[in-house]
C-alpha cells in the first residue's frame, strides 16, 4: 500500500491522521481508494473527474501535473503527498 500524506488542513477529514494507507497501481486507483476510507476528503481534492487546480499532487516528491496526472503509477512503497494551495495576501 502507498502511504499518502496529507497537509494539516485535510487531516481533519482523515480522523487527525498525519498520512493513512491506500492501495492502487495508479494516482486515480490511490485516490478512490482514500475516498472510500475517508469520503469527506473528496471535496476537498477532487470534486470534479480532475484534481482540483488547488491542491498540488506528488508522487515521491514529483508533482503529477509534469507526471501522467492521474494514471501517473504508484507503487507498494511509494508516497503520495496532498497539499492543498494556500491563497493569501491581504487588502491595501
Amino acid at each position: 500500500m502507498a502511504t499518502v500524506r496529507l497537509a494539516p488542513v485535510l487531516r481533519a477529514a482523515a480522523g487527525g491522521a498525519k498520512q493513512v494507507s491506500a492501495q492502487g497501481n495508479t494516482l486515480a486507483e490511490v485516490l478512490a481508494d482514500l475516498y472510500r476510507q475517508y469520503p469527506a476528503l473528496k471535496e476537498q481534492i477532487q470534486p470534479e473527474e480532475e484534481l482540483s487546480r488547488f491542491v498540488n499532487v506528488y508522487v515521491n516528491d514529483q508533482d503529477v501535473r509534469y507526471l501522467q496526472g492521474l494514471q501517473t503509477a504508484v507503487g507498494p512503497n511509494d508516497t503520495v503527498i496532498l497539499l492543498p494551495a494556500m491563497a493569501g495576501g491581504g487588502q491595501e
